[in-house]
């Protein structure tokens, strides 16, 4: 059986590194980290990604637009995606939830 892989979106390498060193510990995990949604929408094609861990706020593609593209995408319409972002209105988190998050995550949330 192969381990989970995790795609982890955010333009700050300190959150990616968090993220990954936290996922690391609960057990085997694989783990691919993109700086940016144009990154990440680079990566989904070549790894078979079983989660999605994104920012909004980033340059070029952000996070929400990120979400819009695998909902619509039949290919990645049913991956999981978790937003993790500084945007923590009740208005962000539903628009996060409404686009098809299965979860919105507050930072800092450790």
């Amino acid at each position: 059986m192969r381990p989970a892989t995790i795609l982890i979106v955010d333009d700050s390498a300190a959150m990616r590194s968090l993220l990954v060193a936290t996922i690391e510990t609960l057990g085997p995990v694989k783990t691919v980290q993109a700086a940016s949604g144009f990154e990440a929408l680079r990566i989904l094609p070549r790894e078979q990604v079983d989660l999605v861990l994104t920012d909004i706020n980033m340059p070029d593609i952000n996070g929400l637009e990120l979400l819009s593209y695998i909902r619509t995408n039949p290919m990645y319409q049913n991956l999981p995606v978790i937003i993790i972002s500084t945007e923590g209105s009740r208005k962000d988190i539903d628009r996060g939830l409404s686009l098809g998050a299965n979860e919105y995550l507050v930072k800092p949330f450790i």
